[in-house]
C-alpha cells in the first residue's frame, strides 16, 4: 500500500469525495461505466463469477460442508428454538405460575437483548483472540446450564435475570457463525451457506411446535408443570451440542483434520484471496475509525435495527398472536409450524432470486415489500382467523435479513473491520429486538395497532436504507473499474475494502 502511496500523486482536482463522512480518496481507487465492469480482469481473486471448479476444489468444498455446516446449522437451530422458549411455555401455563403481567412479559423478551448488546464488543475482542470453536463450545455449554436452570424459577425477578444471563451468552453465536462461514468459503459460495444456517431459524419454529405439541399432549408430566419440560428438554440438547462444538467443529480450512492434500492446501490459499480475508489477532484500529466513516456502514446498522423491531416481537408473541386469532391452545402450537415452514420458503426463494439475478440487495427490499403487505393485512383484515394469512407473509423479513448479514459479509474485508461491523449489527440487532416486544400492547390485541403501524414504517425505512447502501457501493465500483489502479495486493496484507483498490463489491 506504501508503495500505491508514493507512486502516484495527484491534484486536489483529482480527488472525489463520496460523501461527507468519507475520505476523499484518488480516483485510481475507483471507476465508471458498466461495460468495464462486465469485462473487469478478475486475476486479483475477487471475481464473484460461479466458475468451472476443478474436482480438488470440489472436494475440498465437501469437506468443509462435511465438517461444518452440519454442525453451524444444529447451533443455528438450537440458539433460536433456546431463545424462543418463552413463546412456547407461555401457551402452557408460564405466565400464571410466575404471576407475570402483560408488560412483565414484554420485558422478559426485551431483557435477553439487553444481554445481548452488553456482551457484543466483548465478543469482537474474544473473536479475534481465540479459537472460533473453542469459544462457540464454552458459550453455548453456559447458555444450555441456564436455559435448563430457567425451570427452577419461581417469579419475575428470578426469570429476568436468567433472560438476561441468556442472551449475554447467546449474543456470541451470529458473529462466530458469520465470521466462519466468511473466512472458509469463496464470496460467491457464502449466501447459500449462509442461507442454509438461517434456514434452520424456520425449522426450529417448526420443531418447536412439535416439541411444544408433544409436551403438552404428555400423559405423564412427573408433577412438573409442562413449560418446565420444555425448560429442561432444550437445555440439555444445547449442553450436548456445546461438547460437539468444542471437540469437533472445524474453524480453519487449513484444518489438520480435512486432510488436505498438496493440491487442495494451495486451493486453501486461493480461496482465502478471493474471500479477502486472512486471520489474524493483531487489532487495526485504523479499520473500526474507517467503518466508522462509512455512509453504508450506518445505512446497514440501521436497517438491521428496524427490521428487527418486528423480530423481537414474533420471536416471543408468535403462539400468542395465533391464539389471539380465536385459535385454542394446541392449534395455536401446530399453527405456528407454518410460520416456520413459510420462513423457510421466503429464505429458499429469496437465496435462489438473489443467486438468479445477481441483485442481494434489489431481492431483500422486494421481500421487505411483502412483509409490509403481510404487516397491513393484520390491521385491515376484520375476520380474526383470516388474519392467518398477513400473519405468514409477514416472514418473508427474515430472508431479507439473511441477505442484508450476506452483502456485509461479502463487501467488507480487513479481518478487524469485518468482525467490528458484525459486532456492530449486532449491537443495532440488539435495540430494535429490545425494543419491539415494548410496542406490542396487550390491551389492544388481537391488532396490536401501535406496533404493526410501527413495523411498517421501520421496514418501509429499511428499503430506503438498502437502497442508498447498494447505491453507495455501486458508485465506488464504477468509479474504481474505469481505471486500473496498477497495483497488485495480496490478501496477506490484510488491507480493508476502502484501502485495496482493486476490491469490487458484489450487489
Amino acid at each position: 500500500m506504501e508503495s500505491f502511496q508514493k507512486n502516484n500523486t495527484y491534484n486536489s482536482s483529482d480527488l472525489i469525495r463520496l460523501n461527507k463522512m468519507e475520505k476523499p480518496h484518488s480516483p485510481a481507487y475507483y471507476a465508471t461505466n458498466e461495460e468495464q465492469f462486465d469485462s473487469y480482469d478478475t486475476s486479483y481473486g475477487y471475481s464473484e463469477d460461479d466458475q468451472e471448479r476443478t474436482a480438488e476444489e470440489r472436494a475440498l468444498v465437501r469437506k468443509l460442508d462435511l465438517y461444518i455446516m452440519p454442525i453451524i446449522c444444529i447451533l443455528d437451530f438450537i440458539q433460536f428454538l433456546d431463545k424462543s422458549t418463552i413463546n412456547y411455555a407461555a401457551l402452557f401455563g408460564f405466565k400464571e405460575e410466575l404471576g407475570l403481567n402483560g408488560t412483565q412479559y414484554s420485558l422478559l423478551g426485551s431483557l435477553f437483548y439487553v444481554g445481548y448488546f452488553v456482551y457484543q464488543f466483548p465478543n469482537n475482542y474474544f473473536l479475534q483472540r481465540f479459537a472460533v470453536a473453542r469459544y462457540i463450545g464454552v458459550i453455548v455449554t453456559i447458555w444450555g446450564i441456564i436455559l435448563a436452570c430457567t425451570a427452577l424459577t419461581t417469579n419475575f425477578a428470578q426469570v429476568a435475570a436468567l433472560r438476561f444471563l441468556l442472551g449475554l451468552f447467546e449474543a456470541g453465536i451470529y458473529p462466530a457463525l458469520t465470521l466462519l462461514v466468511s473466512t472458509c468459503y469463496r464470496r460467491s459460495e457464502q449466501a447459500a451457506r449462509l442461507g442454509a444456517f438461517w434456514i434452520w431459524n424456520g425449522i426450529a419454529l417448526i420443531i418447536g411446535g412439535l416439541i411444544s405439541y408433544g409436551v403438552g399432549t404428555m400423559e405423564n408430566d412427573l408433577g412438573v408443570s409442562r413449560w418446565k419440560w420444555i425448560m429442561i428438554i432444550l437445555g440439555a440438547c444445547t449442553v450436548f451440542m456445546g461438547f460437539v462444538s468444542f471437540f469437533f467443529l472445524v474453524d480453519n480450512p487449513k484444518s489438520k483434520v480435512l486432510n488436505l492434500n498438496a493440491e487442495q492446501e494451495i486451493l486453501v490459499e486461493e480461496r482465502t484471496r478471493d474471500n479477502a480475508v486472512v486471520r489474524t489477532t493483531t487489532i487495526k484500529m485504523h479499520q473500526i475509525k474507517e467503518a466508522l466513516t462509512e455512509l453504508r456502514f450506518w445505512c446497514f446498522c440501521f436497517a438491521c435495527m428496524f427490521i428487527n423491531l418486528q423480530n423481537g416481537a414474533l420471536t416471543i408473541y408468535n403462539g400468542q398472536l395465533v391464539q389471539d386469532f380465536g385459535f385454542n391452545q394446541l392449534e395455536s402450537v401446530l399453527l405456528t409450524i407454518g410460520s416456520g415452514g413459510a420462513d423457510v420458503i421466503y429464505i429458499v426463494l429469496g437465496v435462489w432470486c438473489a443467486r438468479k439475478t445477481g441483485n442481494l440487495l434489489y431481492t431483500a427490499c422486494g421481500l421487505m415489500a411483502i412483509d409490509i403487505i403481510g404487516l397491513i393485512l393484520l390491521v385491515i383484515i376484520p375476520v380474526a382467523r383470516l388474519k392467518l394469512v398477513g400473519f405468514y407473509l409477514t416472514w418473508s423479513y427474515c430472508a431479507a435479513y439473511v441477505l442484508l448479514i450476506t452483502s456485509v459479509t461479502n463487501n467488507v474485508s480487513g479481518y478487524t473491520k469485518k468482525i467490528f461491523y458484525n459486532g456492530s449489527l449486532m449491537v443495532f440487532y440488539t435495540i430494535g429486538n429490545a425494543v419491539g416486544p415494548l410496542l406490542m400492547i396487550e390491551s389492544q390485541k388481537p391488532d396490536y395497532l401501535t406496533g404493526m403501524i410501527t413495523y411498517i414504517v421501520a421496514n418501509a425505512l429499511v428499503i430506503i436504507l438498502l437502497c442508498i447502501a447498494r447505491w453507495k457501493m455501486a458508485t465506488i465500483n464504477r468509479y474504481r473499474l474505469a481505471r486500473s489502479s496498477g497495483v497488485v495486493t495480496n490478501v496477506e496484507d490484510d488491507l480493508s475494502d476502502v484501502a485495496d483498490p482493486n476490491y469490487i463489491y458484489t450487489m
